[in-house]
């Protein structure tokens, strides 16, 4: 068998591609951004054919810089920014629209009128999500609705959806000559329109959008042998190699964490926060405002359930000092800048841009800076800017306690953002636990990796897997429980500033 398994990691700022040995080390990566296009105020949408050429493009050049070719890839995993649609043709693979992306609010009014007639208990229920603007299921009756032609192509089964996986899963495979259009129960489990139990799409769900099932991919398991084809020789490998795994890139850092037990959670701090906790194979439906989701799917086996919270702007915010109101010149001077001052002195930074997602569902909520005096200046802003993001983890993890008795040990970290040690310092301050990082921080590439490899017997049972797991740095509290409080306190104050900004009824 070839040493090595490949992973197209295709998230919501860049797509890079990674290959890792048997031991879980990363062997080769390229990373390339693709563009965020901001048409108006609350839309974010990307251009899916330009991810398609950055895909392309990081395959080609990390396979090249590592001397490796496709015949050295025994699999081939891919992870993916969810929720993210786009809508396209089968017969000349162009797309109808933009990709319009998780964070995007245009479909509040879709999302608002579901909950005023009784649906989104429906939704609830059945797909375990509440009726929100972050799921895909609004966004494809947008795209149905606000495109010409778009409607009548669904209805003659010219049109199909699919989240970013699908996407590419579709042009690996062949494109417009016999690509597989095809997707898994992690990222179906985001659409509003999958049951949980079932794992099949549901008719009634669909009713609620008006989208024809011939549009929508078939859900194969997350890791198997033969379900999602194999690369075609013209394509960015140059050969044949086996697509095995596909998971959404929350439920991918879980597996990449090596997350396999009942009550062990991760948190991955990205453009936005996703924390996940295993609830094995039982499913438990939140009454604290997190997200019931499939965690995942390995072969023919039960599916593994979780319950996660979703933060919308986290390392995004980092992204609007630099960007936005050019403080910073990268997102590594925030923790420089942020280490100039002792505190936040009194200020709170809710970077609510899109609403706020678990555990609040406020999607009339907008972004608010409080608490300023004459005192404060830019590293009051930076410190204020990092805290946000352990606070709003902290939400989740008050959350996930009501919601399932498990009060953490310890909190995995994974993502961008954990190469800042001020921020995890301020996480490990905030929440009261250790907070621990792995040597390989990159867990979603490695998840699906992971799930790839175990496919196709690369790697033989997840207890392997927990073998390749070490830490690589721990950061213990240092707040007193009088600091924490007092803090929070602040912090939930603050919340409540930025709600019943927008009328979306």
């Amino acid at each position: 068998m070839p040493d090595f398994v490949g992973a197209v990691d295709q998230g919501t700022t860049s797509t890079r591609f990674m290959i890792f040995d048997h031991g879980g080390n990363e062997i080769g990566r390229h990373q390339l951004e693709h563009e965020q296009i901001l048409p108006r105020a609350g839309w974010v949408e990307h251009n899916p054919v330009e991810i398609w050429e950055r895909t392309r493009a990081v395959i080609e050049t990390a396979l090249a810089r590592a001397g490796l070719t496709a015949s050295d890839l025994a699999a081939l995993g891919i992870t993916n920014q969810r929720e993210t649609t786009v809508v396209w043709n089968r017969r000349t693979g162009r797309p109808y629209h933009n990709a319009i992306v998780w964070q995007d609010t245009r479909t509040d009014r879709i999302a608002s009128a579901l909950d005023r007639d009784g649906r989104g208990d429906v939704i609830r229920r059945r797909a375990g999500l509440p009726p929100a603007t972050y799921f895909s299921g609004g966004k494809i009756q947008w795209i149905l609705e606000n495109v010409d032609g778009v409607r009548q192509a669904a209805e003659a089964g010219d049109a199909i959806f699919g989240n970013t996986d699908t996407w590419l899963l579709w042009h690996l495979t062949g494109g417009i000559d016999g690509g597989v259009h095809v997707t898994d129960p992690t990222n179906a489990s985001r659409t509003m329109l999958m049951d949980l139990e079932t794992l099949d799409w549901d008719d009634e769900l669909l009713s609620f959008f008006g989208i024809p099932r011939s549009m929508l991919p078939s859900i194969k398991p997350s890791s198997h042998p033969g379900l999602y084809g194999t690369t075609r020789p013209g394509g960015p490998l140059g050969g044949e190699v086996p697509l095995s795994g596909d998971l959404g890139d929350q439920q991918a850092a879980t597996v990449g964490q090596v997350c396999f037990e009942v009550g062990e959670a991760k948190n991955t701090y990205g453009t936005g926060n996703f924390l996940l906790l295993n609830t094995g194979t039982e499913l438990v439906r939140s009454q604290n405002g997190l997200l019931t989701t499939v965690c995942y799917r390995f072969g023919e086996d039960a599916p593994v359930y979780a319950l996660e919270g979703s933060i919308a702007v986290t390392g995004s915010a980092v992204q609007w000092l630099r960007d936005q109101l050019g403080i910073i010149s990268g997102a590594a001077q925030s923790e420089a800048l942020a280490r100039q001052v002792e505190d936040n002195g009194g200020v709170y930074f809710v970077p609510a841009f899109s609403g706020l997602f678990a555990p609040y569902w406020r999607s009339d909520a907008r972004g608010a800076v409080v608490g300023l005096s004459r005192f404060n200046n830019n590293a009051h802003l930076a410190r204020a800017t990092l805290e946000a993001i352990c606070y709003q983890s902290r939400d989740v993890v008050e959350a996930m306690r009501e919601d399932s008795g498990v009060t953490l040990d310890v909190l995995r970290v994974d993502g961008g953002v954990t190469a800042n040690d001020l921020c995890m310092q301020i996480q490990a301050d905030v929440l009261g636990v250790p907070v621990s990082r792995p040597v390989v921080a990159e867990t979603t590439a490695l998840g699906a990796a992971y799930a790839a490899g175990l496919a196709v017997g690369f790697w033989k049972s997840t207890d392997e897997l927990k073998q390749n797991w070490n830490e690589g740095r721990r950061w213990e509290p240092t707040w007193s429980e009088e600091q924490r409080a007092e803090g929070y306190a602040g912090w939930k104050k603050a919340v409540q500033r930025t709600l019943d900004w927008v009328d979306v009824s």
